[in-house]
This record gives C-alpha cells, structure tokens and sequence, in this order.
C-alpha cells in the first residue's frame, strides 16, 4: 500500500496570502518525511484550495487564468505536485465557461464542476455545462488527456484529496490522505479460504495500516496547527495486475471484471471498507477507474466492461464514472445525458459521485487507446449508448429527489 497523496486544504486568498501559503510549505516539508518514515511511499503532495468562483466572484477569465497560473508557479517551490482550485458552482453559471482556459493554459492545475446544487438538486444547466467543459477540453491536446484534470462532481463535499474532486470547505487549513490501496484487497482475497475470511482479511488490513496512518497525521497535525480531515481509503489502483481492483473482483470468482457477479463483487469490497473503522474523509468507497486499472482496462478492450456497467456499479459503490475513453466525437448533449444519470443516482442514493470522461480526439469506438502515461494502461474507446436528451430533461430547471432511505413506510 502506498499514499497516493497528502493533500492540503487552504484558502490562498487573492491575490496569494504568503504568510498561508508558507505554512502549506512548512506542513509538506515535514509531513512527507513522517510518513515515509513508517514505511510509507508517498507518491504525491497537492494542494487544494475554496472554489475558484469565491476566490474571484467577477470570474474575469483572465483574472482566473491568473489565479490558477500564479497557484501552480507557487506549489512546486513549496513541495506540491498539483494544485486544485475546485469547482465551478451552479449559482456561478459562467465559472464553468473559463475551466477549459484554464486547462488549457496551465500544466499542474486541476478543476471541477458541481452537478448538483446543494439541497436544491440537480442542476440541469450545470450538468449541460459540465458535459460542455468536457467537450472542449478534449480537443486541448491531440490526445484528449487534458480531462484527466476535469470532473463533474454530484454531491461530493469538501475535503476529499483525490484530485479533480479535492476543495476546501474554508476555514482554517486541513490535510487529509489518499491511498492506494488496491493491493490489500488483492492479496487479502488471494490468501483466504472462503469468502467470509476474505472479508475479515480485508477490513483487518485497512484498519491495521489505518492506525499507522493516523497516528503520525495526528503528530504531524498537532506539530503544524492543521487540523486532520482523515483517510480517503477508496483502495485506488495501479495498472498492473498485483494492484488491480479488476483482479481483486476476479480472486472472488468473477469470470471476467464486467460479467454478471461483478455488482456483487464491487458490493462486497465496498462493504469491507465501509466496515473498517478508521478516520474517514472523502469518498472511502471503490474506484474503478478503467484506464488506470490494467484489468479494467482489458475487460473494457474485450468488451466485457461497459460504462453502463460501470454506472451500475456505482449504485452499490464506488465513486462514479473515472478515467472512461469515449468516441472523439461525442457531442455536449450527449455527454450530458451521461453525467445527468450519474447525479440523479447520485442524488437518489444520497451519495458522492463524480465522473472523468475523456473523449479522445479522431478516435472512434473500438479504437485502441495509446496514452504514454504511468498510471495508465491502455483499452479501447468504449461506446456509448445515449443520444441527446429532450423536453423536460433538456430544461433549466433545478430538481431534487427524495433519498431512498427517507421514503415513508407504510
């Protein structure tokens, strides 16, 4: 297991509060070596600030442009990787329209978009801008990578350190930690005998590296005057086959990651972490992103895999729709039939989503992916079954839908 990030949560102020950032560089200077101390190879640092509408309420493209460039010239002198300056927000219609620009111009800066409108629903317009953030971002680069760094985002708060999702509520500084943790789920479900040992395994081995986790956070937050917002455990994974969720599925007994049985599979991994006791932040749930998963990714490449499968999934566990290569030529309307399913499960179910898609330029579904990335494996384009929404779906309004588990009974 390693930590795929410390992330710092701050308000930087605008223009930069020094003094708030030099504390961020102090914080990192002395949290990476406390972990990996103890064993823990620590991957990334990253830093992830209040909504960029909030930081600049005109959103002048330009002065955002210069928020987020001026943020990234920051971080890596101060021992941050990536910068995240969070989401656009749907009472802010125009932030979504500089997030390509953003993109676009800077190299290390992440971004999102909220879907969803508080305990007001979901937003239609936000979802439609969303799709359209996607659309245009794809053609930044001839690879359509650069929405590696965007996500649509359905009822996900703040605090979360996987990036894009990561923003900071306010306040004063917190850190959390994102793990990658694929590998305890593949060798807890390789060592045991049956499928309740398997589970006892699992739990076990996150509560155990948990304690260790949470024991130097508390030091080091102590040390520094941060608070500690906890452990994201969503048990991330590499793309090789040891750090494999798609293996994990299959130690169970799935033939293939994507057949029937999978939802089971994704149902009983989730259910190991929500078991675990440790100190939670973010999602704590189960990626299941297809291109940084190398079974993942050959399952989608064989077909067995598809993004309405991977929806599917979504309802039992984990964190949406991630890393998913679609068709270059997916129109906005499409795309936001796609997102809009994801927040209303979002919505229904009363739980955090996001989706990274990333249509990928003069490629067509079935086409090979060739990204030249180290926490990718290549598959293929996956298909889309969705055409644009129309009459009321294709509104502005903004809905809400009652929780399952608040229906009445009777």
């Amino acid at each position: 297991m390693k930590i795929r990030s410390i992330t710092y949560f701050l308000d930087p102020g605008w223009p930069l509060d020094e003094k708030a950032l030099h504390k961020a560089g102090d914080f990192i200077a002395a949290a990476r070596p406390a972990f990996e101390t103890v064993g823990y190879e620590v991957q990334t640092s990253r830093l992830a600030t209040v909504p960029f509408p909030l930081l600049v309420p005109g959103l002048e493209p330009d002065e955002v442009m210069h928020l987020a460039r001026a943020l990234e010239a920051a971080a890596r002198p101060l021992g941050y990787d990536y910068v995240a300056i969070g989401p656009a927000l749907p009472q802010h219609p125009s932030s979504y329209r500089v997030i390509p620009e953003v993109l676009a111009a800077t190299q290390n800066v992440f971004a999102s978009g909220l879907m969803t409108a508080g305990s007001e629903g979901v937003s239609l317009p936000a979802v439609r801008a969303c799709a359209e953030v996607i659309h245009r971002a794809a053609s930044v680069t001839p690879d359509g990578f650069t929405n590696l760094r965007f996500a649509a985002l359905a009822n996900v708060p703040p605090g979360s350190p996987f990036f894009p999702a990561a923003y900071h509520a306010g306040g004063g500084p917190t850190f959390a930690l994102a793990t990658e943790a694929a590998d305890l789920a593949v060798e807890a479900f390789t060592q045991a005998e049956s499928l309740e040992q398997a589970r006892r395994f699992l739990v076990s081995a996150v509560e155990g590296h948990a304690q260790s986790l949470t024991r130097v956070s508390r030091v080091v937050a102590q040390d520094h005057g941060v608070s500690f917002g906890g452990i994201d455990f969503s048990l991330a994974p590499f793309p090789e086959e040891s750090r494999s969720l798609g293996t994990a599925m299959e130690r169970l007994g799935v033939p293939a990651a994507g057949l029937h049985g999978s939802l089971a599979a994704a149902a009983i991994l989730t259910e190991a972490i929500d078991q675990a006791r440790f100190p939670r932040a973010g999602f704590s749930g189960l990626f299941l992103p297809v291109l940084e998963d190398a079974v993942l990714a050959r399952r989608a490449a064989e077909g067995s895999l598809t993004v309405m499968d991977l929806l599917l999934y979504a309802a039992v566990c984990g964190t949406g729709l991630d890393t998913v290569p679609l068709p270059g030529d997916t129109p906005p309307d499409v795309l936001a039939a796609v997102l809009l399913d994801l927040a209303v499960l979002s919505q229904r179910l009363g739980k955090p989503l996001t989706a990274r898609l990333m249509p990928i330029p003069g490629k067509a579904a079935g086409d090979p992916t060739q990204f030249d990335f180290a926490y990718f494996a290549n598959s293929r384009v996956l298909p889309l079954r969705a055409a644009p929404l129309s009459g009321f779906l294709a509104g502005n309004e903004t809905f809400n839908l009652m929780q399952h588990k608040d229906r009445d009974v009777g």
